[in-house]
């Protein structure tokens, strides 16, 4: 019997397709915000969960980077889930997991009251966000393929993605608004629990957008021709090489400049004695909101010259420009509002793409999972330990590696171009012949 491909279809009907992109927007909003919350908040909260000392700050960072770790198993559990279920149904349950891990952060007992008890909490809550997380993601990059016309899939991946952007935002406003009302002093007394309120209280919200949105056409296509039977995951990896070469590179260009640029600059511009941290985190609400209006853009532009084209554009100014405008920033001669600027702006063609880019590389029936596996790895071990690695250098007196080590980034991202070019899913989406598709999501 023939029918129709589920992977690229798009949905004739606009406003169930806007209700699915907004679904999908409004969970990144929440992802980045209650995600990015923790480590925005980590200065203020260190020493009341993981108790005074030189190396609180560090261990509040290693809780940060330890969520980070069980993102794969979130992708594994989740993403199938996905595959087999639906993505709203997947959608649902990772926010679930989000919201009220943050929520149990906002009202965790101090070492002062519990001991190390209090940081072990922590880092439990931290894993249960990191589960969610790992299979919220690549959900979510599954959902926005399905739903996204073919003619504005890219400006559809930017709107998606935008919401971590938002979510940032709301992060970094959140703490300057925390500022004005508490102070210093009492964000440090347990005044930095609202932020992890407002974050259990967006996810909530969001958990209610996504309860009346539809499944994707696409996925109820595939659902009907195939049940819940999908190929075994140990296919993702041995017939799907390239595509995960090509998300490798995606990620890790999408993972270590973003933390650089858009989360650790306030910290960096501090440590090097060029700005404070406050004064910081106020001008990145700017830079964060240029981020997004240049996404919206470069999506409208891949949609008309090709996303490799805006993809490898952007990849060769990041290798070129950031160790250049890092350097000059450590010797006094370019402001600090200008390299942030900057630095950010070049982030927003991987940040526009990642979505669909992680979607088209794999065949809907292994499409969470697959792109979700190599994501939540690759997150974990290079974005995980950004903030770790970052301070560690710093207290060792190699800070003189960051700007290299964020141009490798670059780097492997522009190698993960050519390799998409090598997955059979990519190359029929891009050249618009889904029908050689369809089979490799029946028989893979």
């Amino acid at each position: 019997m023939t029918t129709t491909s589920p992977i690229e279809a798009p949905p004739r009907d606009r406003g169930r397709s806007r209700r699915e992109l907004t679904a999908s927007t409004v969970g990144s909003i929440v992802e980045s915000f209650d995600w990015n919350i923790y480590a925005v908040l980590a200065p203020f909260f260190a020493a009341s969960v993981f108790g005074d000392g030189s190396g609180k700050l560090l261990a509040a960072y290693a809780g940060f980077a330890v969520g980070f770790l069980a993102r794969p198993v979130g992708s594994i559990v989740i993403g199938r889930f996905s595959d087999r279920y639906g993505r709203r149904l997947g959608l649902l349950v990772s926010m679930s997991g989000i919201a009220l891990a943050s929520l149990g952060i906002a009202l965790l007992p101090t070492a002062a009251a519990v001991g190390v008890l209090a940081g072990v909490l922590a880092v439990v809550l931290r894993l249960i966000q990191g589960l969610a997380y790992g299979g919220e993601t690549p959900t979510v990059a599954a959902y926005v393929t399905e739903a996204a016309p073919v003619h504005m899939r890219w400006r559809y991946s930017a709107v998606a993605y935008g919401g971590i952007v938002i979510g940032s935002l709301l992060a970094f406003g959140t703490i300057a608004a925390m500022y004005a009302i508490f102070g210093r002093e009492a964000l440090n007394d347990g005044a930095w629990r609202w932020g992890f309120v407002a974050a259990a209280a967006v996810g909530l919200f969001a958990i209610w957008v996504r309860r009346s949105a539809p499944e994707t056409e696409s996925f109820e296509a595939m659902t009907a021709e195939l049940g819940t039977k999908r190929p075994p995951i140990g296919t993702v990896f041995r017939e799907h090489r390239w595509a995960c070469l090509a998300m490798l590179g995606m990620t890790i260009s999408g993972t270590i400049p973003f933390y650089f640029a858009l989360l650790y600059m306030p910290v960096y511009g501090d440590n090097i004695g060029v700005t404070s941290k406050e004064s910081a985190s106020s001008f990145m609400t700017l830079t964060l909101a240029l981020v997004l209006v240049t996404m919206l853009a470069l999506g409208w532009l891949a949609d008309q010259v090709g996303i490799l084209v805006v993809l490898r554009i952007g990849y060769v100014l990041q290798i070129l420009l950031t160790a250049p405008l890092l350097l000059a920033l450590k010797a006094g001669s370019m402001p600090f509002w200008v390299v942030a600027l900057v630095l950010g702006l070049l982030v927003a063609p991987a940040m526009t793409a990642i979505n669909v880019y992680g979607g088209l590389l794999f065949p809907p029936a292994l499409r969470a999972v697959g792109g979700g596996i190599v994501n939540a790895t690759t997150v974990a071990v290079f974005g995980g330990t950004f903030p770790l690695l970052a301070e560690w250098l710093h207290e060792r007196g190699g800070y003189g590696v960051l700007p290299y080590y964020v141009t490798f980034a670059s780097i492997a991202g522009l190698l993960g171009t050519f390799a998409a070019l090598r997955s059979p899913s990519f190359v029929a989406a891009i050249r618009g012949n889904t029908a050689t598709i369809a089979p490799t999501a029946v028989t893979a």
